[in-house]
């Protein structure tokens, strides 16, 4: 029985997911108003959504990048501090490796954040 609930639970989970994200496509898509006219009359910008998205992604990427630069950073003084000690040239050697497998995430997934965001603004560009 615990599974059968498990299982609903996760049908209507996706099926909320889907109703929030195609209903908006099909109502653009139909030609119905979802207020845009309403945001600019208050001052709020112009600018494409998809757009703005790809630049909240840029800016959330950038910041994990500085992160794991200065975990790198971090590992480098404690290796140069540990003054021969065994243990902590151990513990900086892990930090810098921490660092850089971070930061070889973080470009991959920005390299793939990119590709997708490029690609659905193109597809749905005329």
């Amino acid at each position: 029985m615990r599974m059968v609930g498990n299982n609903v639970k996760k049908v209507a989970i996706g099926a909320a997911v889907l109703a929030a994200t195609a209903l908006p496509v099909v109502a653009m898509a139909s030609g119905v108003d979802l207020g845009l006219n309403y945001a600019t009359a208050i001052g709020l910008g112009t600018q494409d959504v998809r757009t703005t998205v790809s630049n909240v992604i840029k800016a959330f990427m950038g910041l994990l990048g500085i992160v794991a630069v200065v975990i790198i950073l971090l590992g480098g003084f404690k290796w140069m501090t540990a003054g021969g000690n065994e243990e902590k040239v151990a513990e900086a050697k892990k930090l810098i490796i921490s660092g850089v497998i971070g930061l070889v995430i973080i470009l991959s997934a920005y390299a793939i954040a990119q590709f997708v965001v490029g690609a659905i603004i193109n597809g749905t560009t005329a």
